[in-house]
């Protein structure tokens, strides 16, 4: 079994859900094929998953489920994510909750756990409207206030699950002159409401996605109870972007799944493909594709799990961190979405070629994600507005509090270390304190330096390591003179040269990510994570974002990280950092401990 318990529900899914290349298990990809091309919701498959209690870990323990991280929630999303990205979105949509979990009365609460748990309730979001976008501010929704609640009148769009669900959270303006304090957020529950006043808008047909239930409601005289507001009046806009903090960061784990079936079913072509007498595989260009996706989703990992981890440890800090992941894991595995089709040839272009056609489908699905929860634009502003700030501790932080800042390191990106328990009242709107994960490249130098007399090291591999996170060092300081020196105004008129900052800071924070990662579990994940090859072959390719090729070491030989992607596919693992088990075929089932344990349906 996993030793890292963080990972034992994702396994455990896996198990249970069967090989997705078997046409007879859950999930399977002719399934969801199948499904795709009728546009069809896959009730099947959700009523499976409320079935095996998944929906139990969407709740937090103190409100009655089974939730206890952030890490452990991404990994079971990748699980769902790399069958289908449809049922993935379609059931995840429940973690909309955590809005209730933040900011909720001890009732709502109930009512929202008792909801999910007993009548297999879901949940959509109703913030955007078709003229204003991403601009909540300019809402046309209203809710005027009545004696004993409030009247909802006006118009959401597009919602996911906007038809399908039970409760929607919907964000209205309750004070016409109140600026930034003039939304307020409802829990709305279908149920308690008159059906004569709201109407589920027709199904909007996607270019991805396509059995989504995707759609709009509209509220006509509505009457809510003032028990369905969340919060006080006025702090809609509040909770709003914080529960966006938390979602943002957890799409990463859509598109992690989406690229490990991309990746993995192009390798199974790769490898069993014969031209010129050896396999696609043999072939140096093809290979150096592969293994290069295969590098990005080790990197997408390290900042993925940092982040996730850091809800737990440093929510002050999530501002930044959210927007970092949102930007870079969803537009980096897209684009290796998109590399990896060139190894497919011009089979990539045939749906029904291999695997049912699911890469095709997994083309098509996650081009959706960097568009989630505020697009690639929206994620980067939201950035590059506290990258003033960010610069302005870093340098007053510089060499102050070491011990302490270390051990908020380690506890983020040492896996085998317990954590605090998520409190959502810490999260900032925007970040005032730093941003860890760059403030410590003095103390990772440090830490890479007196591994000098490691002998199970490579020492060639950890001079490049340090001689790499110096040059990322580097970067660092010439971005934050760049921002210092800069005319930067706030608003939303930003120059589009400070978009491209905001991007390169995005990569910085990822390198560091992967530093931090291989220093605090080099004895725990493995002997190929421990060698570090990887983690050199990573922070040089990052830095191609900033150097020429000529100006930076020589590559290493990627060859152990090419043998390390076939081992995997052929063990059925993960492509990860925790390269955790995925379900066998089925003359090949194992049981493993772990379903017995955690498996929850009676």
């Amino acid at each position: 079994m996993q030793p890292l318990k963080q990972y034992w529900i994702a396994e455990a899914l896996e198990k249970d859900l069967g090989d997705p290349t078997n046409p007879d298990s859950v999930m399977s990809f002719k399934q969801v094929i199948d499904l795709d091309e009728k546009e069809e919701f896959p009730h099947e498959i959700i009523n499976w998953l409320y079935n095996w209690k998944l929906q139990h870990y969407y709740i937090p323990a103190e409100c009655g489920g089974e939730f206890t991280s952030f890490d452990e929630f991404i990994a079971f999303v990748r699980v769902l994510s790399r069958r289908d990205q449809t049922s993935a979105i379609a059931f995840t949509t429940m973690f909309w909750s955590y809005l209730t979990w933040m900011a909720g009365t001890d009732e709502q609460k109930r009512t929202l756990a008792s909801f999910m748990k007993d009548a297999n309730g879901a949940m959509c979001l109703a913030y955007s409207e078709k003229a204003h976008g991403s601009d909540l501010l300019a809402s046309d929704v209203r809710a005027k206030k009545v004696p004993g609640g409030y009247i909802l009148n006006g118009e959401k769009w597009p919602i996911n699950r906007a038809t399908i669900s039970g409760v929607t959270f919907v964000l209205a303006k309750t004070d016409e002159a109140g600026g930034a304090r003039s939304l307020s957020l409802f829990m709305v529950e279908k149920s308690k409401i008159d059906p004569a006043n709201y109407t589920h808008l027709p199904k909007i047909y996607t270019h991805g996605i396509r059995g989504s239930d995707m759609s709009g409601i509209r509220f006509e005289n509505c009457f809510i109870p003032e028990s369905m507001r969340l919060g006080a009046e006025g702090v809609g806009l509040e909770l709003a972007l914080k529960g966006f903090q938390i979602t943002r960061a957890l799409c990463a784990a859509f598109s992690q799944g989406a690229a490990d079936t991309a990746l993995r079913t192009t390798l199974k072509f790769a490898l069993g493909r014969q031209l010129y007498g050896k396999t696609v595989f043999d072939m140096p260009q093809p290979k150096r594709t592969l293994t290069d996706a295969f590098l990005d989703i080790l990197i997408c990992d390290c900042a993925t799990i940092g982040v996730a981890r850091g809800f737990n440890t440093m929510p002050e800090q999530i501002s930044v961190w959210s927007a970092v992941v949102k930007y870079f894991v969803t537009t980096t595995l897209e684009t290796v979405v998109q590399n990896v089709s060139v190894v497919l040839g011009s089979r990539f272009y045939m749906r029904e070629e291999h695997d049912w056609g699911i890469f095709q489908k997994v083309l098509r699905d996650n081009a959706i994600i960097s568009m989630f929860d505020g697009s690639t634009v929206v994620n980067l502003h939201a950035l590059l507005l506290q990258l003033r700030q960010l610069t302005k501790s870093r340098v007053k932080n510089a060499g102050r509090n070491q011990d302490t800042l270390q051990a908020r390191l380690q506890a983020t990106f040492d896996l085998t270390q317990p954590l605090p328990a998520f409190d959502g009242k810490k999260l900032e709107l925007v970040n005032r304190g730093g941003d860890d994960v760059l403030q410590g490249l003095e103390l990772a130098l440090t830490s890479l330096s007196d591994l000098q007399t490691d002998s199970h090291l490579n020492s060639e591999v950890l001079q490049q390591i340090i001689q790499l996170l110096q040059m990322v060092q580097e970067e660092l300081k010439t971005l934050d003179h760049q921002i210092t020196e800069s005319t930067f105004q706030f608003g939303h008129e930003q120059a589009p040269e400070v978009f491209d900052i905001a991007k390169q800071y995005c990569v910085l924070h990822a390198a560091s990510s992967c530093v931090y990662m291989w220093l605090y579990n080099r004895h725990h994940l493995g002997d190929f994570f421990a060698s570090g090859e990887w983690l050199a072959l990573s922070l040089r390719k990052l830095l191609l974002t900033f150097r020429p090729a000529k100006a930076l070491p020589t590559r290493l030989s990627d060859e152990a990280v090419s043998q390390e992607l076939v081992r995997l596919y052929n063990h059925n693992r993960m492509f990860s950092i925790v390269p955790f088990q995925l379900a066998q075929p089925q003359q090949e089932e194992i049981t493993t401990d772990a379903t017995q344990r955690l498996q929850l349906q009676a």
